[in-house]
């Protein structure tokens, strides 16, 4: 990585442009292992892609590397503290000088916290969801913010037909949404730290696709 800045804040782990000028911020949302390098890895991609991003610790720093555990941690979250959380992130880039628009990315749990976050803050303004739970048709017909959702169809925790359910429910409400499929992905397939389901190939597509309609929507 080159030219950025990073620091631990308030809210998790903060990676800036080293530019003083103004640029869009990002929530960067943990998968349910917590908020670890592989997180923090992904903070500083986008900073270097002339992001603010914020990787927001959910999980007030517990960090594993079991399955069993991580579920555990995800079950226990109070999740109207965790939205306070994400409310509270959100501030806090708004209130930075140097930051334009705030958006959401996130994987895995921070999948759906991101898309869900999307429909309950107006002050997000474009959400990229990999692989996350769908949240109900109720607080999906609160979206106004564009989103792009990443989904790979080996994926054995998120069916089908829930990512149909986001489309369809989209597609009727005139929401701007797309969805992208991948025929060859299981799930969590960007995470690069993981080999047995990491997909370089469709990991690189949608980084790409990201950033093009990251830029486009924050500017």
């Amino acid at each position: 990585m080159e030219n950025i800045k990073t620091s631990n804040v308030k809210f998790g782990f903060l990676a800036l442009p080293s530019k003083e000028e103004t640029r869009p911020g990002l929530l960067v949302l943990q998968e349910w292992w917590g908020m670890n390098d592989h997180i923090k890895d992904i903070a500083k991609r986008l900073a270097n892609e002339g992001f603010a991003a914020l990787a927001v610790d959910l999980y007030d720093g517990k960090v594993t590397r079991d399955p069993e555990e991580a579920k555990g941690f995800m079950m226990a979250m109070d999740k109207a503290a965790a939205l306070e959380k994400l409310y509270g992130a959100v501030r806090f880039l708004k209130n930075d000088p140097h930051i334009s628009n705030v958006g959401v990315i996130g994987f895995c749990l921070g999948g759906f916290w991101s898309l869900s976050l999307a429909c309950s803050n107006r002050d997000v303004k474009a959400a990229v969801p990999f692989y996350g739970s769908i949240p109900p048709d109720s607080l999906l017909g609160q979206l106004r913010s564009p989103i792009l959702y990443f989904y790979g169809e080996k994926d054995h925790h998120i069916s089908a037909s829930e990512i149909d359910r986001l489309e369809k429910f989209m597609k009727d409400a005139g929401k701007q949404a797309e969805v992208v499929r991948y025929p060859d992905s299981d799930h969590a397939f960007f995470n690069d730290t993981r080999k047995e389901v990491y997909n370089p190939k469709d990991a690189k597509d949608a980084w790409s696709r990201a950033l093009a309609f990251l830029r486009k929507n924050l500017g």
